[in-house]
């Protein structure tokens, strides 16, 4: 992003450049991410099905809490991009929104540490067998550990992006993914002079990931003159209420939103598996595609966050409209593409995770394709909601959308995944017809809210 002192509208083509120079970065970053948590899956897996299985529970509540508190602190994305399109440097009033951004990451972050460590009462009362439960809690309460670095990295992930160093992102999250492998390897079999921890070893490894990521990215901003300026790590201990109330204002319904979104998808799991294992296998492999090619669009979404609000903050009602829908046209546009992959070629993208051709997958494989074609017609919607929920925080505006997606998710939603599924002979294909409603309710109700902003007064100018 530039940081001119003039108001100056871009042109389409200089704000679709623009957009993709941060969107492309923080996409990358974001499929690197998964690449991480892949690389979990692939050792602990060597360890056997009771440890994959383990942290399969510790992971599905320890990523949502994780994932949830860091929409809480990315509001500072959009308060670092206004301050800029006012008044560029905007040196004060970016260190005090990055420096309270961290003090939230750090309550915020100890705070979810309390929220995982109940994942033992909930295992029990969701009745899962004792061994599974014995070694769930050895790896979540290691795990916990990571959660306030990586919360502290995720806010100076914002900074660099607002700040036009994307690009950061995608090279530290990727020196992260070797030091994942590394520690992995190291840690779980007691390799290269490291104890041999087993289960244990992968939440080592991931702790030692975490503190690596959140080092670097200090180290980054530190080297890099155009960071180093506005010296966000210095006076830590000065406190801006006004400013912390803020952040949690407008990134409390993002926490919400995102809670509300998982949920669906979550609960969709459970419904699924009461159909049979091989139904729920293939909605997994069905939805980690699906969720794959969500990546960019989410992307996206976090560069409108920031074009948006650049010109929110330089009052430019025009150069706020042109950010939204060029954002808006590149997650519809990639979204299309892979629709289309997964309408045309669905085998072959399946092969990413199983072989379609093994005799052993055949059911698996039935009800994956069926799935993706359904995933296929919701690929559009889930990239819209994605990068119109992103644009319209780049307005600050985060609490009506919460109740859009909340709705969205869990009447329409959830309502017709259970109707359709267990009242119709559809089964898993309605719960699936019930994710997409949910999908094309929410994209339906945020292109409408960001299609009327000017009525609805969310931009000044």
């Amino acid at each position: 992003m530039q940081q001119a002192t003039t108001f100056s509208t871009p042109g389409w083509g200089q704000e679709l450049r623009a957009t993709l120079g941060i969107a492309g970065p923080l996409a990358a970053a974001n499929l690197l991410q998964m690449l991480t948590y892949a690389i979990d899956v692939i050792f602990i897996a060597r360890l056997g099905e009771k440890e994959l299985a383990a942290s399969a529970l510790a992971v599905s509540l320890f990523g949502l809490v994780l994932w949830a508190l860091t929409g809480l602190t990315g509001a500072v994305a959009p308060l670092i991009a206004e301050a800029i399109g006012a008044r560029a440097p905007a040196l004060r009033p970016v260190r005090r929104a990055v420096r309270m951004a961290l003090w939230l990451a750090m309550m915020a972050g100890i705070g979810g540490m309390g929220l995982c460590l109940l994942l033992d009462p909930i295992m029990r009362i969701s009745g899962q067998q004792p061994a599974i439960i014995a070694l769930a809690n050895q790896y979540n309460t290691v795990i916990v550990v990571s959660m306030v670095p990586m919360l502290l990295s995720s806010v100076l992930r914002n900074f660099v992006s607002a700040l036009g160093r994307p690009i950061f992102a995608t090279a530290i999250t990727g020196m992260g993914v070797f030091v994942n492998g590394i520690a992995n390897y190291a840690f779980i079999f007691g390799e290269l002079g490291a104890p041999e921890l087993g289960l244990a070893g992968a939440a080592v490894a991931t702790i030692i990931t975490a503190l690596f990521t959140l080092g670097a990215y200090v180290v980054a901003i530190r080297m890099d003159k155009r960071l180093h300026r506005y010296h966000v790590f210095g006076r830590l201990w000065s406190p801006d209420w006004a400013r912390l109330k803020q952040i949690a204002r407008i990134g409390a319904p993002i926490a919400l939103t995102i809670t509300a979104e998982a949920g669906i998808f979550g609960a969709a799991a459970f419904l699924m598996g009461r159909f049979g294992a091989a139904e729920l296998a293939g909605h997994t492999v069905a939805l980690q595609l699906a969720s794959l090619a969500f990546q960019v669009p989410f992307g996206v979404g976090q560069a409108a966050a920031i074009r948006v609000g650049y010109h929110y903050g330089a009052h430019d009602r025009a150069g706020v409209a042109r950010a939204g829908w060029v954002a808006l046209a590149i997650g519809a546009g990639f979204m299309t593409i892979t629709a289309g992959a997964m309408i045309l070629a669905p085998e072959w993208l399946l092969r990413i995770y199983v072989d379609p051709d093994a005799a052993a997958n055949a059911a698996l494989v039935g009800f994956a394709l069926q799935y993706l074609l359904l995933a296929a017609i919701f690929q559009l919607a889930d990239g819209v909601q994605a990068v119109a929920a992103g644009a319209l925080r780049g307005l600050q505006d985060t609490r009506v959308p919460m109740w859009i997606a909340i709705f969205s998710y869990w009447v329409p939603g959830i309502g017709l995944s259970v109707g359709l599924g267990f009242f119709t002979p559809l089964e898993g294909t309605g719960v699936w017809i019930g994710l997409a409603t949910g999908l094309f309710f929410a994209a339906i109700g945020l292109i409408w809210r960001w299609h009327w902003r000017e009525t609805l007064g969310l931009v000044r100018g």
